[in-house]
């Protein structure tokens, strides 16, 4: 059963949201998708990230993930604008699968608001992982 982090809050499509609880009131956010959906996926392979300065959208696309299986869509859980992405799974996207909670994030954002999103427990319920 794959692991579901359980500090971390999660969306329908299976991408975290970590806070940034080092600094009382930040909005920052750190994005990745779950040991769920990397186990569903298999091997990445590819990874397309939104850019750095742009606007992303709660529940919309912002990037595409590539497998040995398929591509599939990468939707920000929040809304707001794209502070960083992680140049370390652009170039080596296998970091996802290896370790999706810690260097395989994806991309930081500072958000304005979220989407509906699932504490550890429900996402683990709904689909099967384990905290």
């Amino acid at each position: 059963m794959a692991k579901v982090a359980p500090e971390l809050q999660y969306s329908d499509e299976h991408e975290w949201v970590a806070r940034d609880t080092g600094n009382a009131g930040s909005n920052i956010v750190s994005i990745g998708i779950s040991a769920v959906a990397t186990d569903a996926l298999g091997d990445i392979v590819y990874v397309d990230l939104p850019e750095v300065g742009s606007a992303v959208t709660a529940g919309e696309t912002c990037g595409e993930v590539e497998s040995t299986k398929s591509v599939s869509d990468l939707y920000s859980p929040v809304t707001g604008e794209v502070l960083e992405t992680n140049p370390a799974v652009v170039e080596d996207p296998a970091l996802i699968n290896s370790d999706p909670y810690g260097a395989g994030w994806l991309f930081k954002v500072a958000a304005d608001s979220d989407g509906p999103l699932l504490s550890a427990e429900e996402y683990a319920a709904k689909n099967g992982g384990e905290l």
